[in-house]
Parts: C-alpha cells; sequence; structure tokens
C-alpha cells in the first residue's frame, strides 16, 4: 500500500507529461480546430476580463502608494513613473494573469472537460476515431495562452494608467515627470519578459487544466475536487514559473 502511494503521484507526472508531448506533437502534425480556439478563447476572455480589471485596479494602487511614499522619502519623487511602470510590467502584471488564468479561466475549461468526461461524450468521441486531444485539448491550450498574453497586456495598461491617475490626483506627483520617467526601467526587454511569463502562465494552466479534468473519475463530486486541485496545482507551478523566469530576466536585462 505504501508503495502504491509513493507511484501514484509519480504516475500522474508521467500521465501529464505525456499529454503534454501529445499537444506538442498534435500542434504540428493535426489540423487546427480554429472554430474551437475562437470559441473557447471568448469563453475565457468572458470569464476573465471583470475579474482582470477588479483585481488589476488595488494591485496598481497599493504598489503606486507605496512606491510614492517611499521615493518621497528619499527625495525622489520625480522617479514614480519609471517605478509605476516598471512594477507593472514585470511584476503586477504577471501576477494578476496567474490569479486570473488560474483562478477563473483553468477553472471554467476544466470543469467543462470534466463534466464531459462524466457525461462519457468523451470515450463517445474515442469510439468515433475522435482524438479528444486534438479536438479539444489542443483549442483550449492555445486560447488560454493567447487569452494569458492580452489580459498580461490589459493588465500593464490599467497598471501604468492607474498609477498615473493615483499618483498625480492623489499624492500630487508632477504628470510630467511621471510621464518622462516611464520609459527610464522599461522598455523593449522588460516587455518581452512579461510576455513571455503571460504566455507561459497561459499555457502551463490550460495543460494543467485539460489534464485535470479529462482525468476525472466519478460523479459530479470528482468534478470539484478537479476543479480545486486545478487551481492548486497552477498556483503552484505558475508561481514557481515566475520565479524562475524574473531570475532569468534580471540576468538578461542586467538590472
Amino acid at each position: 500500500m505504501t508503495l502504491e502511494r509513493l507511484n501514484a503521484p509519480v504516475r500522474e507526472v508521467g500521465q501529464f507529461f505525456a499529454m503534454v508531448a501529445d499537444v506538442g506533437r498534435g500542434l504540428v502534425t493535426t489540423r487546427f480546430r480554429f472554430s474551437e480556439f475562437v470559441e473557447q478563447g471568448w469563453l475565457l476572455a468572458r470569464v476573465s476580463l471583470l475579474p482582470t480589471v477588479l483585481v488589476a485596479v488595488p494591485f496598481t494602487v497599493l504598489v503606486s502608494f507605496t512606491l510614492n511614499i517611499l521615493l518621497r522619502e528619499i527625495g525622489a519623487a520625480t522617479m514614480s513613473g519609471a517605478g509605476a511602470a516598471f512594477g507593472a510590467v514585470t511584476q503586477v502584471g504577471p501576477m494578476v494573469t496567474v490569479l486570473i488564468v488560474a483562478g477563473a479561466g483553468a477553472t471554467a475549461m476544466c470543469a467543462d472537460l470534466g463534466s464531459r468526461v462524466i457525461r462519457e461524450e468523451i470515450d463517445a468521441m474515442r469510439v468515433l476515431g475522435i482524438d479528444p486531444i486534438v479536438r479539444l485539448v489542443i483549442p483550449r491550450v492555445v486560447a488560454s495562452t493567447m487569452v494569458a498574453v492580452l489580459l498580461n497586456g490589459l493588465v500593464c495598461a490599467i497598471g501604468i494608467a492607474g498609477g498615473f491617475a493615483f499618483s498625480v490626483q492623489l499624492q500630487g506627483v508632477n504628470p510630467g515627470a511621471f510621464a518622462s520617467g516611464i520609459t527610464l526601467l522599461t522598455g523593449a526587454t522588460e516587455l518581452g519578459i512579461s510576455a513571455v511569463k503571460a504566455l507561459l502562465f497561459g499555457m502551463i494552466a490550460g495543460l494543467v487544466a485539460c489534464y485535470r479534468g479529462l482525468s476525472v473519475t466519478g460523479g459530479p463530486k470528482s468534478v470539484g475536487q478537479a476543479v480545486n486541485e486545478t487551481v492548486v496545482y497552477a498556483f503552484i507551478a505558475l508561481f514557481v514559473v515566475n520565479t524562475v523566469v524574473t531570475a532569468v530576466g534580471i540576468r538578461i536585462s542586467g538590472k
């Protein structure tokens, strides 16, 4: 029994990476289901857009407020634009993307696939010779990746605009100094690293959601458990990826 319990996580990891390999192979060897991609992309955007805005605004206020207090203490209030842009692009944007993609988008995908499994739709597709990886998983993973990149851009824009409004209107920062400092620390390299983070977040969240959805066994209760596990696993994986990519990005940018 003990050996079986130890083997179970290893087997789960192996099955997950086997699905990842099937997805990668299917992307280059099969016809892409564009209509399914558009449908899933719209679904993810619909469930993620409002939470993204609602989470991005408080994050922006918190970062700008804390940063401006520090800059005022050291006599560098004119650098608030540089700090707000750098924080929004390198950390706030990707972190909010993590929360929304894993908490809203991935759970919706997992619940959809899990409900199809318990209704035996996936088994029926296999009987008809339709590969669920090609028909269902690949469009969802690509849609999750694209939506995450777009959400990251939205959060970065909200972060800079919100930081400008909060700093200028409530903390008396000079608007010209704020605007001129935006590009001081944030350039093409930082934007590229932020986009790479969002791309990886969306791809990993989509893969985890699809795997847990397709591996559901039992009844409706197991679908709920799979959704909860999707959030936990996605958060763990995405925060690890964020740390690694941030460290690599610092070495690349030299900052």
